[in-house]
């Protein structure tokens, strides 16, 4: 009985590690400098790659909720360890996907996305709940802020590293030089190089894979969730009275419904910016050569961010830090529709930053007035919901791409498509506002 208060202590801050170390594996991968051209550098169309993504969000809008309810119901570590899972699979898939495969490729790409999507609604909610409840339990909840702050800055360290390796594997040229200068001539060509990052990754799956499975449940949540729970026959009900009170809670709090809803406006449209990146710097003149490096470049913004963020909580209101974020992303977004030559990379940065922030802000509010007993399943809702305004918006931008393209040149239409996000994310803007108008005295709150 006397070692089980330093057991607890030991489990918090061993969660705290390994939680850390998952989310730098977990996201940090090595294709991210070239996701959009490495599919369409596969056979895949421009407008098959924005429907793959939508699947992909998809995919997480059917997993994440359950998962949540299951991760409160029978425990956390058991979804991460799956989500792991689900990611080595994943990767798999697509080391296998065949060169310009026509319909067997596309269907490797699928079911690619779908088992990444998977993945992350697995892990959504679950890693945070069990590493949050982990410190709650020892009295050391107060210390949620520095461990999304290692998140960060460590998740800084693995994009930089992730974008500069990814980069420089996927180039051919570099790849031939590189064995050249070992000793060993060898000529490689792209279809041959665009599978390392996918190599590189499927390693990085393993290695997150053996990291969960070395995690710690927590015990503070069962003694939350039986007392809430026990009028409810069979587990099947008692999941769904969780997911119902979650969300009947999330309803019934302005904090938690603004800091979800303003959050998948500004994220949708980022992320969707972001997942055609490479492509926009092939529109703007940049070489490929230099994709990681820019890549890297955010990863070492994650650093500068982290700070600003807490500072951010901590001192500002809620209303206060999202219409910051927002007018952040908006000149971003302007910025990149004016596809300056060279120069757009510019805004690039505000676009990383203030999604990094996002993520960072989000997480804070919402740990910080959840109950332990549906934290999971709460989290699980945010995921939701941002997967599906990024699903929304990827499926309204395909249709976008396949109105403005010219004669079929995916260029073409990403470089029309552009005009359209700073729109949408100022109409965003101005429907949020309207809404939670009302609710703007609540939303001053400092947590």
């Amino acid at each position: 009985m006397t070692n089980e208060p330093h057991q607890e202590m030991a489990d918090a801050d061993h969660n705290w590690r390994r939680f850390v170390l998952f989310r730098v594996l977990f996201n940090s991968r090595f294709y991210y400098p070239v996701l959009a051209v490495l599919f369409l550098d596969l056979g895949v169309s421009a407008t098959e790659y924005t429907l793959l993504n939508f699947a992909w969000a998809l995919a997480i809008v059917f997993t994440d909720i359950p998962a949540g309810a299951l991760a409160d119901r029978i425990g956390r570590k058991p979804l991460v360890v799956a989500a792991a899972v689900f990611m080595v699979l994943e990767m798999i898939l697509l080391s296998v996907a065949p060169l310009h495969g026509g319909a067997v490729l596309l269907l490797c790409c699928l079911a690619n996305r779908i088992l990444s999507g998977m993945a992350e609604g697995m892990a959504s909610g679950a890693d945070e709940a069990l590493v949050f409840d982990s410190l709650a339990e020892r009295g050391r909840s107060d210390e949620w802020p520095k461990v999304l702050d290692q998140v960060m800055r460590w998740q800084g360290v693995g994009m930089v590293i992730a974008m500069l390796v990814g980069g420089a594997v996927y180039d051919p040229t570099f790849v031939g030089r590189l064995c050249a200068a070992l000793g060993w001539s060898h000529l490689f060509d792209q279809g041959t190089t665009l599978r390392f990052p996918i190599y590189l990754n499927l390693i990085t799956a393993l290695l997150t894979l053996y990291v969960v499975l070395g995690l710690r449940e927590p015990k503070i949540h069962t003694s939350h969730v039986v007392p809430e729970t026990k009028d409810v026959a069979g587990p099947e009900a008692t999941a769904w009275h969780l997911v119902a009170n979650a969300g009947a809670w999330i309803v019934n709090t302005p904090v938690a419904l603004f800091v979800i809803t303003a959050g998948v406006l500004i994220d949708s449209v980022v992320r969707l910016f972001l997942t055609f990146s490479s492509s926009y710097f092939r529109l703007i003149k940049i070489p490929e050569a230099a994709f990681g490096v820019i890549g890297a470049t955010m990863g070492v913004l994650g650093l500068a961010v982290s700070p600003l963020a807490r500072r951010m909580v901590l001192k500002n209101s809620v209303a206060r830090n999202y219409g910051l974020l927002a007018l952040i992303v908006l000149a971003g977004l302007i910025g990149v529709s004016c596809r300056w030559t060279y120069w757009g990379v510019l805004f690039i940065v505000p676009l990383a930053g203030a999604m990094m922030a996002l993520g960072y802000v989000v997480s804070y509010y919402l740990n910080a007035i959840v109950a332990s007993s549906h934290r999971a399943t709460v989290l699980s809702f945010k995921g939701v919901a941002f997967n599906l305004g990024y699903g929304f918006i990827s499926l309204l931008f395909a249709l976008v791409l396949r109105a403005v393209r010219d004669g079929g040149n995916a260029g073409d239409g990403l470089e029309r498509g552009l005009v359209f996000l700073p729109l949408w994310i100022a109409c965003g803007c101005v429907i949020c506002g309207s809404i939670f108008w009302r609710k703007q005295k609540l939303l001053r709150v400092q947590l």
